[in-house]
């Protein structure tokens, strides 16, 4: 069979080729209104211009105005079928066999737009937030830093997925300034705790599941289920004062240390396009109790990377290599202890991963596990080194899949720190 091909030029490095078309939400200029996209090569294809040239012509969608809406949240709505139906029917308009829009020059002009000429927009409501701690070589360093070696994973953790609810109000775009948060640390020699500009802050590599259909108030969903409830996934980093969090966080978990800022990268890869790329699962033990025990346990292999950029130095330093394929607890199991109770989950809600980490020390996924809380500091270059975060560094997560011939990636998710605000 011969490999999709698109009639849009597509570089080979590119994230976005025909085989992925994530979806994002974009402004044109700043008084367009927002409207959802696909991303091809190095374009956007509008598909509000899409649907109102009437291609969107399979039957869950042709008569659905879920593209002329400002978000996605209407699409992911639809579930699953009608998720398959919209990428079907683009990755037929975008081959290079199908002449209706290759051949269409109006239409083109229209709703094929260069994505430098573009603002991503956030491309969900996101009306809940749950950030899950599902990578068990993370915990386990977590507790060693603060607990000491003895007993670094509390029992429960190989029972269920942690998590805790997030901030949703604070979750931003990729390219957002970060600034510094001011907060109360814990007490350097005698009480009282220090107030002022976090001294500790740090970046966390995570990714993002993007709930699709929800479920109604009492109703779990099964975990043979709840990929149907997965849309798809986005690169995410939960920016966490470390200082502040570790006063702050016994006995009921972080609050101030995390809800100052949480940023997603702008484009979601569908589940559909991370397809090829599923792997298995770690193997669990103790085996989980039977409502989170999957008849198919899967990962995915993507592959993640940090990179930190000083204010004045040119070129950025890759901090971190690790891969998705490392998390203990699936996103489907996270999805279906998050119900399990009977919680309700809406289209738009975001489920975080918790920190990504390998078990090598340069797969660590965030500073606190990198310098071992600011005991190592961190080369960055010849005469830069790291404890954590400081003003005026940028930085970058990128991920991606490999595929034969094509790369399916999630683009970047960028942060500036900024100074505090206090005077």
């Amino acid at each position: 069979m011969a490999a999709l091909k698109s009639f849009i030029e597509v570089r080979p490095d590119s994230h976005f080729p025909i085989q992925n078309l994530p979806f994002g939400v974009f402004k044109h200029r700043p008084s367009s209104l927002p409207r959802p996209a696909v991303a091809i090569g190095d374009y956007v294809l509008d598909l509000s211009e899409i649907a109102l040239a009437g291609l969107f012509d399979g039957p869950l969608l042709s008569s659905s105005d879920c593209f002329l809406q400002p978000n996605l949240n209407k699409f992911l709505s639809l579930g699953r079928p009608a998720w398959k139906e919209a990428r079907a029917t683009l990755q037929k308009l975008l081959s290079s066999t199908e002449p209706k829009l290759r051949d269409n020059a109006s239409l083109r002009e229209k709703s094929l737009l260069p994505m430098s000429e573009v603002e991503m927009l956030l491309p969900i409501v996101i009306g809940d937030y749950s950030d899950f701690f599902s990578s068990m070589h993370h915990a386990k360093n977590c507790g060693t830093i603060f607990r000491g070696p003895e007993n670094p994973i509390n029992l429960n953790w190989f029972h269920l997925p942690i998590a805790y609810h997030g901030r949703a109000s604070s979750i931003v775009i990729s390219g957002t300034d970060v600034i510094r948060p001011r907060g109360q640390g814990p007490p350097t020699g005698a009480p009282p705790p220090y107030f002022g500009p976090s001294r500790k802050l740090d970046f966390e590599l995570e990714m993002a599941a993007v709930v699709g259909t929800g479920n109604e108030l009492g109703k779990p969903v099964d975990v043979n289920e709840a990929g149907d409830h997965i849309f798809g996934l986005v690169l995410m980093n939960d920016w966490s004062a470390r200082d502040i969090q570790a006063w702050e966080y016994v006995p009921l978990g972080p609050f101030l240390g995390k809800s100052f800022i949480t940023t997603l990268s702008p484009w979601i890869v569908t589940l559909d396009a991370l397809e090829p790329f599923t792997c298995d699962a770690p193997k669990q033990d103790p085996a989980p109790l039977p409502y989170l025990a999957e008849k198919t346990s899967k990962n995915y292999n993507i592959s993640l990377e940090v990179q930190i950029k000083p204010a004045g130095v040119e070129e950025s330093a890759v901090v971190t290599r690790t891969n998705f394929n490392h998390l203990y607890w699936t996103i489907t199991q996270q999805l279906a202890h998050h119900t399990i109770n009977g919680c309700n989950l809406r289209p738009g809600d975001l489920l975080g991963t918790g920190t990504i980490s390998g078990p090598d020390p340069d797969s660590y996924g965030c500073l606190l596990e990198l310098t071992w809380n600011g005991q190592k500091p961190l080369p960055l270059n010849s005469n830069t080194t790291r404890k954590f975060l400081e003003d005026g560094d940028e930085v970058t997560i990128t991920g991606c899949c490999k595929g034969d011939g094509y790369t399916v990636g999630f683009g970047t998710c960028t942060g500036k720190i900024l100074p505090s605000n206090s005077s």
